[in-house]
């Protein structure tokens, strides 16, 4: 197994890597709409943190050598299920058909009270 750290997403609140690589996948740990430069929220608003979200999993799946492109499994955690439409609507023009597969669980809370975390399965190229 292999960690994956890079400073271009936000550094992990616990103990815990960004991501870690084993055989055919990278897991990519849960991702909040956090600014890597200051740990921070990147705003309130669901879209603003879903994109952030969305930028932070780039970024790890480029350190680990991936993209968007392979990106197999999401699953979403919402605290209030009433964003499942905003999300899906950015979802949509983030990733390409075929999508990848997905779950989404509403939650009560989320650390820095995030309205959003997003965690990844990545399918590794062999280029």
């Amino acid at each position: 197994m292999e960690a994956i750290q890079t400073g271009e997403a936000p550094a992990a609140i616990g103990p815990y890597s960004q991501a870690t690589s084993f055989g055919d996948f990278t897991f990519v740990s849960g991702q909040l709409g956090l600014d890597p430069k200051t740990g921070a929220l990147a705003g309130e608003d669901i879209s603003v943190q879903t994109q952030q979200a969305i930028e932070n999993l780039d970024r790890i799946a480029m350190a680990s050598g991936q993209t968007r492109a392979e990106v197999v499994k999401l699953t979403i955690y919402l605290v209030d299920l009433d964003h499942f439409e905003t999300v899906n609507t950015i979802l949509a023009q983030a990733f390409h058909p075929p999508f990848p597969a997905r779950a989404t669980v509403g939650v009560a809370a989320l650390p820095k009270n995030a309205k959003i975390e997003i965690d990844a399965i990545i399918a590794n190229r062999n280029d």
